[in-house]
């Protein structure tokens, strides 16, 4: 089988529209990645977790299974939807579309939606929990403060995103994400104190 070229695979891009969905998709579920790690990271220090190793395995074990999860499921939900209406457009002009570029676009749009979908929650998480790779190199009190920051920074850029796409406030929108963090973490702790 021959791999497709550059210019083939923008144009796969062009005419699947992949573009606003895998950026809706990449937003959404970055933003789980983080709020799902900043309820660990706050399960675990009020919990007393001081070893670092086992917040790395929490937070990845996590953010893995997220990942996992959103793959598959875009993958299935993509697919699907994407048949739909390559059967529909086969109906309405009476033809086979089964070895056309329109084809290989949705095929191509199908994948790439649903590495989007799964890396973004991982990566997510595997940034906020990052400093806990280094170890016992760093007190794990300044782990946590500095996952905590890693976090909000995260939530911020991404609210900054959005309300780049948006065309609003990029500041009120990142405070926004900021004020969804922060809700997370008072309801963990809250959660954690009953």
């Amino acid at each position: 089988m021959r791999l497709p070229s550059i210019r083939t695979l923008r144009d796969y891009h062009r005419i699947a529209r992949v573009g606003e969905i895998a950026r809706r998709y990449f937003a959404m579920n970055a933003f789980d990645g983080v709020l799902t790690m900043l309820g660990i990271l706050v399960g675990s220090y009020f919990g007393g977790i001081r070893d670092p190793a086992s917040v790395v395995t929490l937070g990845l074990d996590a953010s893995f299974a997220m990942g996992v999860s959103g793959f598959y499921g875009a993958y299935m939900t993509e697919k699907a939807e994407r048949r739909r209406a390559l059967n529909e457009l086969e109906e309405s002009t009476l033809s086979d579309l089964s070895d056309t570029d329109i084809s290989h676009a949705s095929t191509y749009a199908t994948i790439v939606v649903s590495l989007i979908d799964g890396l973004s929650p991982f990566l997510a998480a595997a940034i906020a929990v990052s400093p806990f790779f280094l170890g016992n190199a760093i007190d794990i009190e300044t782990a946590y403060y500095i996952s905590f920051t890693l976090a909000f920074t995260e939530l911020f850029a991404l609210g900054v995103y959005l309300g780049t796409i948006s065309r609003e406030r990029m500041i009120i929108s990142g405070v926004k994400m900021v004020g969804a963090g922060g809700i997370c973490v008072v309801v963990a702790y809250m959660l954690g104190a009953v």
